[in-house]
């Protein structure tokens, strides 16, 4: 299996630069990953907010419990199995952030509530939904609950308009297997200018429908409000700060591996944000760290401006940005890598971009920083933590 060593060492240690492990290998720094989690734990008391971070990003349950026990009120996930991870992994609140469809879908969400202690809420958009839900719970003597979901126009799942979502409660108050507990939005759905202030408008808007299904009593006291994902977690959770007719969660997910591309930029413009309006930065400790890089050989040079490293498409996400080389070593020793571009990636290759009297050699070990880390989990089932001398201790195990 890939990103393992052949024999165990007695003490278990192996050095990743010391060629103990077999590359490509993927490598967490253990001092960055609790960091991260720190750092948001913090950011969500600061705001008064509960955290409910998005499990798909690692769905590795080592993880959720360690974010659980740093004062997570949850795990979110997308679908039924992940579900069945997050429960057996020890999560007791978990956020279905999507619709349960299917029958073996509720049966595995049924069979949750019966044999668990989770409490395991999903999301509805319409009638149909609802009428399919009631019916397959009503069956098993059983009581599912749901948020509706209020999307955007142009968006993904969601009701488009307040009307609707008063409309579709109204609806469930008459279904006995079918329990609403609050509204669930996603602003990450939003573009085309002035983002931040729609976001605002979303959250504040749906406040507004929030306090109008609780007059109606079409909510129960203290409902859940919840949204953002990695990008405007911040203005999500300043929106919903110090509420107290609502159990306010937000849903980051990506904060705990962080990156070097697209959430390196979404941070910059949240800590931008943050030094503009509440100078929250400034108490949480420094700022979120990319904790996770992906080690692979040079495996070839063949031309003069160019290298070949065995990593590929099947090691490392290449949707968001192509992997970037942050160093080098050759018989445990540091060599530069500003000489060194990644131009492109195929499945098991990645192509390199260096000066003609680069002294780059087959053999030498180059560590990649990634962009959109969900898509590079999600080619491994074990994955290394290491401490800053990149010492690894200890693997994980993913469970997609």
């Amino acid at each position: 299996m890939k990103g393992l060593p052949i024999t165990t060492h007695q003490e278990h240690r192996y050095h990743v630069t010391n060629e103990d492990i077999s590359l490509p290998v993927a490598v967490i720094n253990k001092r960055a990953l609790e960091h991260n989690m720190d750092w948001m734990q913090q950011f969500a008391i600061h705001h008064n907010v509960k955290l409910c971070p998005h499990g798909k990003t690692t769905m590795t349950p080592a993880f959720f419990q360690q974010q659980k026990e740093k004062g997570a009120w949850g795990i979110t996930v997308a679908t039924a199995p992940q579900a069945e991870i997050a429960a057996h992994s020890g999560m007791t609140n978990i956020i279905m952030a999507n619709q349960l469809v299917g029958k073996t879908n509720m049966a595995m969400i049924s069979r949750l509530i019966e044999e668990t202690e989770s409490q395991v809420i999903c999301c509805v958009d319409s009638q149909t939904n609802v009428d399919q839900l009631n019916t397959f719970f009503a069956a098993k003597g059983q009581t599912i609950n749901v948020l509706i979901e209020l999307g955007v126009e142009g968006g993904r799942c969601g009701v488009r308009s307040h009307d609707d979502v008063m409309t579709l409660a109204q609806y469930i108050e008459g279904k006995p297997n079918v329990k609403l507990v609050g509204i669930e939005v996603y602003e990450g759905v939003i573009h085309g200018g002035d983002e931040e202030q729609r976001v605002r408008d979303l959250l504040t808007s749906t406040i507004q429908l929030g306090r109008q299904l609780l007059s109606d009593k079409l909510l129960p006291p203290l409902p859940i409000l919840t949204g953002a994902g990695s990008a405007w977690y911040d203005v999500v959770a300043e929106t919903l700060a110090n509420l107290d007719d609502f159990e306010a969660i937000i849903r980051p997910g990506c904060y705990v591996i962080h990156d070097t591309g697209i959430y390196l930029e979404a941070q910059e413009k949240v800590m931008a944000r943050a030094q503009k309006n509440s100078g929250f930065a400034c108490d949480l400790g420094g700022d979120l760290t990319s904790s996770l890089e992906v080690w692979a050989y040079v495996i070839s040079r063949p031309e003069p401006n160019k290298a070949v490293v065995g990593l590929g498409k099947r090691d490392v996400a290449f949707d968001a940005g192509l992997p970037t080389a942050e160093r080098r070593y050759r018989n445990g020793k540091a060599l530069p890598v500003n000489d060194i571009t990644t131009t492109n990636v195929m499945d098991q290759h990645t192509f390199l971009a260096i000066p003609t009297d680069s002294d780059i050699q087959v053999g030498d070990m180059i560590a990649f920083s990634t962009s959109h880390p969900c898509l590079t989990f999600d080619k491994w089932r074990y994955i290394a933590i290491s401490n800053d001398e990149h010492v690894v201790e200890q693997w994980v195990e993913t469970a997609f």
